[in-house]
């Protein structure tokens, strides 16, 4: 495994990473595709062995249990000193007063929480799971801050959100001396571009690195048009369909199959092609994979050893349309429901 610096920092993070959302207890999680402790420590065990030591998770998944399963398999497989955790927060834990959002006391209190359940000292990146635009922006990056310097977390990132909200944050950190983000963890991938718009060139420009969530678009890439719904997952997941719509359906079919032609004409996986896209970019320090096989993991890692031509990337990239930019929403109502359409409701 060739390790990587995350955006201008002097952390060492392999160049893929795998999300943890997939692990879970299901009846906290998702009922049809959350694998429980059992099935999820093989899977995290084998992407340690493959040179993985970047994990992904965060306080909702699952309800926590995410974190709890992770943190007891890294402890039993790994060195701590060489694994890279990075967690979230914002959404919902719990119903009533305070049990969500980025004020003081619900970054201090959830970050108590997450070390605990992930069984660490420290986190190593700390990042906001969106916006909270019930909370002023200043309360929540001098929270950060304050975690950092009491050493409970190492670095800060954030998530989706516009690029003039993150430029926003990048000024007030700098402005006040607060500790500054050092990633982005955007949805970008061959089927959903618009971060190339204005949130890359603006992680460019502040030396800011990229984490993909859903490289592979929810399966879309990693399998034949007609086929994206085949999972147990892709059967069930709601999300797909507010990311991906009927209206660049055209277009996505025509990326799929580019996709496909450059797969079978190299012979490799679908999935490959598309995580070696993503690797042209210089942004994108590493895709997050929610592997739920070790065929899964083997492929990502597969996927380091593919250099695109130019040629290559741009058969992939000329059929694509501008679509939808879920992202951009800033209606906290709206991001709300999205979330509950996805996860049990919280417990008091």
């Amino acid at each position: 495994m060739h390790y990587v610096k995350l955006g201008a920092t002097g952390l060492d993070v392999s160049p893929l990473a795998i999300g943890a959302m997939t692990y879970g207890d299901p009846k906290r999680g998702h009922p049809v595709w959350s694998l429980d402790e059992e099935a999820s420590r093989p899977l995290i065990r084998h992407a340690l062995e493959a040179g993985v030591n970047f994990f992904d998770t965060a306080n909702m998944y699952s309800l926590g249990s995410s974190e709890e399963i992770l943190g007891r398999a890294l402890r039993d497989y790994a060195d701590r000193d060489e694994v890279v955790i990075a967690t979230k927060l914002r959404h919902p834990m719990r119903s009533g007063p305070n049990g969500k959002g980025l004020s003081r006391k619900a970054v201090m209190m959830e970050a108590e929480h997450s070390l605990t359940r992930l069984g660490v000292d420290y986190i190593d990146l700390y990042q906001v799971h969106r916006n909270d635009h019930a909370t002023p922006l200043e309360e929540t990056l001098e929270a950060l801050h304050d975690l950092v310097k009491a050493g409970k977390v190492r670095y800060l990132g954030a998530s989706s959100m516009p690029a003039w909200e993150f430029a926003k944050a990048l000024h007030l950190q700098r402005e006040h001396g607060w500790t500054r983000f050092v990633s982005m963890q955007d949805h970008y991938n061959l089927l959903a571009r618009e971060e190339e718009r204005e949130m890359i060139p603006l992680c460019l420009d502040e030396g800011v690195g990229t984490l993909v969530w859903s490289p592979l678009a929810r399966g879309r890439l990693a399998r034949p048009w007609g086929e994206a719904k085949s999972t147990a997952r892709g059967g069930s997941d709601g999300y797909a369909d507010v990311l991906y719509t009927p209206a660049t359906e055209a277009a996505d079919h025509a990326v799929v199959d580019a996709v496909g032609a450059v797969a079978a004409a190299r012979g490799v996986k679908r999935a490959q092609v598309a995580l070696a896209w993503l690797r042209s970019k210089p942004v994108v320090t590493a895709p997050l994979v929610g592997a739920s096989s070790t065929r899964q993991i083997d492929d990502a890692v597969a996927s380091l050893d593919i250099k695109l031509t130019d040629c290559e990337i741009r058969a992939l990239e000329v059929e694509y349309t501008p679509r939808h930019d879920f992202q951009a929403i800033s209606n906290d109502a709206e991001m709300e429901a999205v979330m509950a359409r996805l996860l049990p409701p919280a417990t008091a």
